[in-house]
């Protein structure tokens, strides 16, 4: 746990530069309070089943999947409160997990959107 917490740390000190020192800190708590690092992480590269990144993708990736499409935020904002459907990700062999549960019980919208503004933000 406390390496994940130094590699955290290490990742969110090369974030965007818009953001504020704080927005960072505060965007980690959430995430981590939220349980999102149970599945998700900020940087790609690291490796689970079948060689696949660990069950959903890495933020950054998202982020840059996501850059510049209008409507963005609100899709995603919606997917992490609803989850998504393992017969229609748009991940599909390239994570290990199949689709995101609903998160409604461990996030608020005004949560979900702030954290999605914040992932999306990432470079």
């Amino acid at each position: 746990m406390k390496r994940l917490l130094i590699t955290l740390t290490a990742t969110l000190l090369a974030a965007p530069v818009w953001a504020a020192a704080g927005d960072d800190a505060a965007a980690l708590k959430l995430a981590t309070g939220s349980g999102c690092m149970t599945c998700h992480h900020i940087e790609p590269g690291a490796k689970g089943p079948n060689g696949l990144p660990p069950i959903g993708p890495a933020w950054r990736d998202v982020a840059a999947k996501y850059k510049g499409q209008t409507g963005a935020q609100k899709q995603l904002t919606t997917t992490v409160l609803a989850g998504s459907s393992p017969y229609e990700s748009h991940w599909k062999d390239k994570v290990s997990g199949l689709a995101m549960p609903p998160n409604k019980v461990a996030i608020s919208e005004a949560d979900a959107g702030k954290l999605v503004a914040w992932i999306l933000g990432l470079k």
